[in-house]
């Protein structure tokens, strides 16, 4: 069974920066993408954003694009979200997931992820 544990949660002020990893215990062959969502308080979990494993085709939600990076290190077993400028709507509980992706629109899709991390907590203050 595949593991997957974030990190790299925290409270930043808006405009600040941070880094989410998520490492992998193992690559399947039943894993080919992954992803982040997120879940604030009162909303419901949303994509982030998602890749697949091979690098050949990733997804960043207009509501984030142009401020988070999504990348993976093949090597290390290791998906990375980079968010840069944000903002206090950014504020939510952040989850990694690992599935198999069947087209590249999909990668927004929830249910093309059947293992998920614990999630971690990324809080904007303005």
């Amino acid at each position: 069974q595949v593991h997957l544990v974030e990190s790299g949660g925290g409270s930043v002020q808006a405009g600040g920066s941070l880094r989410l990893s998520c490492a992998a215990s193992e690559y399947t062959d039943g894993i080919n993408c992954m992803g982040w969502f997120r879940q604030g308080q009162w909303t419901e979990r949303e994509a982030v954003a998602g890749i697949y494993i091979d690098g050949t085709t990733s997804y960043v939600d207009d509501s984030v694009k142009g401020r988070f990076t999504i990348s993976r290190d093949v090597a290390k077993n290791t998906l990375y979200l980079q968010m840069d400028s944000l903002k206090p709507e950014d504020t939510a509980m952040y989850y990694c997931a690992a599935g198999f992706c069947t087209t590249p629109s999909s990668l927004r899709w929830q249910y093309m992820y059947n293992i998920w991390g614990q999630g971690t907590q990324v809080t904007v203050s303005s």
